[in-house]
């Protein structure tokens, strides 16, 4: 992940973290989700000794999370105290209503939208932008939960007139992608980023110069590693409720953001392939 000052989104990156936290990590941030606003009057001697921890691993976890050190990670945390994200806590009780469960569940899809919005990389969302832009073919991969989200992208690409299709069996994404060149864009889905199927997908891909660009979990993994542009997503898991199906709503806004953008940016094409699809399928309606 890219080191930063940036003064913003300390929480939403512990968050995402969270399940590759080692043990004393994993104290380190459960004591910065609880109180934040002590740990920006603490010095990281005091948060070391309160814990029982090394200087050293205080400051490597901040900078596992992406900041500089520990002063620009108090800097982010203090940003957020200010303009504060609602801490929602999803958790579900055996005694709550319908009602209350349905609450517990949109105010989770909130969170996931805040965090995955607090981490976007605007250098590498523009990259994205350009390369599907260029591209003369883009193809969405996608396995399992991950291969809706592929149907849904090439569905909304295709009103853009781009030349598109959606794979969701393995054998299918590689016999594929071996015919795929430098002028073709493979795009990936992926919450784990580890999914061993896809990134045997991806090696061919490198090995054909095909550009590839990624939607995975906020964290370093093998996909995010190895992909020309990763986008991220961050989501919590819960209870009855796992963290790459929190994820899906965050995925599924990406490819939104992207097709809004590449729909404004090719207008007026955009506007003769919309209005040939709604001649098209005009005779579907009663």
């Amino acid at each position: 992940m890219r080191q930063t000052d940036t003064p913003q989104h300390c929480l939403p990156r512990i968050r995402s973290h969270y399940s590759q936290f080692s043990e004393k990590e994993k104290k380190i941030a459960n004591t910065i989700i609880a109180d934040p606003e002590k740990i920006i009057h603490s010095t990281i001697s005091q948060l070391a000794e309160d814990l029982s921890v090394a200087d050293a691993t205080v400051f490597r976890f901040c900078k596992r999370i992406g900041f500089k050190g520990y002063q620009a990670m108090k800097i982010s945390l203090a940003a957020e105290i200010v303009t504060p994200l609602d801490d929602i806590h999803e958790t579900i009780e055996e005694g709550d209503s319908e009602k209350i469960i349905a609450q517990k569940v949109f105010r989770s899809n909130i969170r996931t939208l805040e965090d995955s919005i607090a981490i976007m990389d605007e250098e590498s969302f523009t990259s994205a932008v350009g390369m599907m832009l260029k591209a003369r073919r883009i193809e969405f991969y996608g396995t399992g939960g991950s291969g809706f989200v592929a149907m849904d992208a090439h569905h909304k690409f295709l009103r853009t007139g781009m030349t598109t299709t959606a794979y969701n069996d393995s054998h299918m994404q590689l016999i594929s992608a071996s015919q795929l060149t430098s002028e073709d864009l493979i795009f990936f889905i992926s919450h784990s980023g580890a999914n061993k199927d896809l990134l045997e997908v991806l090696e061919v891909a490198k090995g054909n110069g095909v550009p590839t660009i990624a939607i995975t979990h906020f964290a370093k993994s093998p996909m995010s590693l190895g992909v020309d542009v990763p986008l991220f997503t961050s989501s919590q898991e819960t209870d009855y409720r796992s963290e790459a199906l929190a994820s899906r709503i965050g995925q599924l806004s990406i490819v939104d953001a992207l097709y809004v953008t590449i729909m404004m940016k090719r207008k007026d094409q955009s506007s003769r392939s919309l209005q040939k699809m709604r001649d098209a399928i005009s005779v579907k309606k009663i």
